[in-house]
């Protein structure tokens, strides 16, 4: 039995979303790349590797990563390239997309061999979390000012616009689509590309495929574009869960169950964004399921199990695949998960596990 706490993969799940990704494909027309910032555990990539056209990254190391373990078209974007990562990056990448005009100009002779791209702002998004806003007001992502836009459009091919979070509302998405058209489409005419980002809950359960695709292909016949999405959760929608064990049980006026991982460090957005993890049990026995750090706050959510909970006793925390070995850290030492694929015939293999030397290498 492999040893708590660790990351499972499983690829039947994630085979589901490759197939909506396949399907997706063939009826829009559209390209889509893995957004690394969510998901960059690359001994999943053969599983999505045939499905999806490549990767887009947020850095340098993203940008790398999926160049050599994942392959592929290769989007490069940076809120703030450094000087000495441009060469590097036109290196690794089919297109490379800054978030100003000041660092088009700047990098402007460097990145002459490759497509080039800005982010554009359209000043609104779907996002809940002032955090996770990218239209927030002052917000320092991307450009706006369509005069400003026109007057570079001869130096790039092409647009990012990132304005989607977790929007399961194609209506919405259609509306909000409607209005860049409205705003922007003298701007669009002239351009070879546009991707509209990630944040789109296509792979939800009865999310209506089939008029996004019909969307997406006729805003490309329109504009005369090739479409990108960037899915990162919709890659990896229910795909993995943190497999736990319960080290400890006690009651300071709730039963509360302490197991073998942290919030804060192995599955950090929940602490973020203040939200509960999710379980999949029911029954009489609420219980408050507690990490291991020394945060107070390190709480996975409370939950209810249909037999009492004992110390031994092994937990399965789901919907852990998107934003969590991305953001996994060392926090108090607590030992990090080991990453493992469920394979089809469900056995399991375990891809990576860490020990001390990685703890101690982190530091020095």
């Amino acid at each position: 039995m492999i040893p708590t706490p660790y990351y499972l993969i499983d690829k039947t799940a994630l085979a589901r979303n490759m197939a909506v990704m396949d399907q997706l494909r063939a009826a829009s027309g559209a390209k889509v790349l893995l957004a690394l910032k969510c998901f960059a555990t690359w001994p999943a990539f053969p599983e999505m590797q045939p499905h999806m056209d490549g990767t887009t990254s947020s850095s340098l190391y993203e940008l790398r990563l999926g160049a050599q373990k994942f392959g592929g078209e290769t989007h490069a974007y940076s809120v703030a390239w450094a000087a000495d990562e441009v060469a590097e990056a036109v290196g690794y990448a089919d297109k490379i997309i800054f978030d100003s005009i000041s660092q088009l100009n700047r990098f402007d002779a460097e990145t002459q061999s490759i497509a080039r791209g800005l982010r554009l702002n359209p000043r609104f998004s779907t996002s809940g979390f002032d955090l996770a806003d990218p239209a927030r007001p002052f917000s320092r992502l991307g450009e706006w000012d369509l005069a400003k836009l026109m007057a570079v459009a001869d130096k790039i091919s092409g647009v990012m616009i990132h304005y989607n979070c977790e929007n399961d509302d194609f209506d919405l998405f259609d509306q909000q689509l409607t209005r860049i058209e409205a705003e922007f489409g003298c701007f669009l005419m002239r351009l070879d590309w546009v991707s509209l980002g990630g944040g789109i809950h296509f792979t939800g359960e009865g999310y209506p495929l089939e008029r996004l695709a019909a969307r997406l292909k006729a805003f490309q016949a329109r504009f005369g574009v090739q479409v990108f999405l960037e899915p990162g959760e919709a890659a990896i929608t229910g795909a993995a869960s943190l497999e736990v064990t319960v080290l400890d049980i006690l009651n300071n006026g709730k039963d509360l169950a302490i197991i073998d991982s942290s919030v804060e460090a192995h599955m950090l957005d929940l602490l973020i964004y203040r939200q509960s993890a999710r379980m999949q049990t029911s029954g009489p026995h609420p219980y408050m399921i507690c990490g291991k750090s020394c945060l107070a706050g390190d709480i996975f959510g409370e939950f209810s199990f249909p037999q009492p909970l004992a110390v031994g006793d092994r937990l399965s925390i789901a919907d852990a695949a998107g934003y969590t070995m991305v953001k996994k850290n060392w926090f108090n030492g607590v030992r990090m998960p080991a990453i493992v694929l469920k394979e089809r015939d469900g056995s399991l293999t375990v891809a990576r596990s860490f020990g001390y030397a990685d703890f101690e290498s982190s530091l020095g």
